[in-house]
């Protein structure tokens, strides 16, 4: 089914518009979306190969611009001087957001600066998509790509393992079995969903825990999204009295309360209170 458009832009509506897409199926597009992209002058995007497929369906005719990582810098001053003069300029990257680990940035910090009204068309989102499906908690910090550098990325994700909420992250096909022995070292004792082909044909979610986790056996197709659980506290599970624990309450014996003893030592540990009782019982009887 076409779309036609069943308002006209205001001149006070010229601005940039930054239209999100659809991050698979082709039908996961906005009515909004679409009325704006055919009332717009130009079209940046990433690709014009992908963003024709989507107009194409839709019968959009506006004139596209490539506007990728590697020029979109040298476009900036050309597409200002159509905003300055009231054109109306869509953003779209290949799937999702623009701007968000997807070119858009620059452009809009430079409208910014120069008073241009951004106006954002929210649509589909992996991140939001591989949440809501998880499971996990729904506070989350969404960190986008992997830093390239071994360094940087070793750094980030021992930071990022201290945090307690869910994860959000992408990964290209060809660098998952590169980032999973760095996710094992890090994330212990969380589950975890790998998201591929999101809203596709071969759309599937693969659940596990961080600690099972294997590498795939070949390279997979489609940009993967990956959640990660916030830490799990395993209340069934008790922890058995470590020997520094023991010399601890050695310490504390003569000065607390079995209570007391038992509630400073649980702080940090999940020890149950029998056994904590039992070694003091024991420590008593002995004086």
């Amino acid at each position: 089914m076409i779309i036609k458009p069943h308002f006209k832009l205001k001149d006070n509506e010229n601005g940039l518009y930054l239209i999100s897409t659809p991050i698979g199926n082709l039908k996961d597009i906005t009515i909004r979306a679409i009325e704006i992209l055919n009332q717009s002058d130009f079209i940046l995007c990433e690709d014009t190969r992908v963003s024709k497929n989507l107009l194409n369906k839709y019968e959009i005719k506006t004139k596209l611009i490539s506007n990728h990582k590697f020029n979109e810098k040298k476009n900036l001053s050309k597409v200002m001087e159509y905003l300055k003069s009231g054109k109306v300029v869509s953003l779209i990257s290949d799937a999702g957001t623009p701007g968000v680990s997807d070119p858009g940035s620059i452009l809009v910090n430079e409208c910014v600066k120069n008073n241009i009204k951004i106006i954002p068309i929210p649509g589909p989102s992996a991140a939001t998509s591989a949440i809501s499906i998880s499971g996990f908690s729904d506070q989350f910090i969404f960190y986008g790509f992997f830093p390239e550098k071994k360094q940087k990325l070793t750094l980030e994700l021992k930071r990022l393992s201290k945090m307690n909420y869910s994860l959000v992250f992408f990964v290209s096909p060809r660098k998952i079995n590169k980032i999973i022995p760095e996710l094992k070292k890090n994330f212990g004792g969380r589950k975890i969903v790998l998201c591929r082909e999101i809203t596709k044909v071969f759309e599937e979610f693969i659940r596990t825990s961080v600690d099972q986790l294997e590498l795939f056996n070949k390279e997979q197709k489609g940009e993967l999204t990956i959640v990660i659980s916030e830490k799990i506290n395993n209340k069934n599970t008790s922890q058995k009295l470590s020997e520094s624990d023991m010399i601890n309450i050695k310490k504390m014996i003569n000065k607390f309360s079995t209570k007391e003893i038992s509630n400073i030592i649980r702080q940090n540990n999940n020890i149950s209170k029998k056994d904590i009782y039992n070694y003091c019982l024991k420590l008593k009887n002995e004086i």
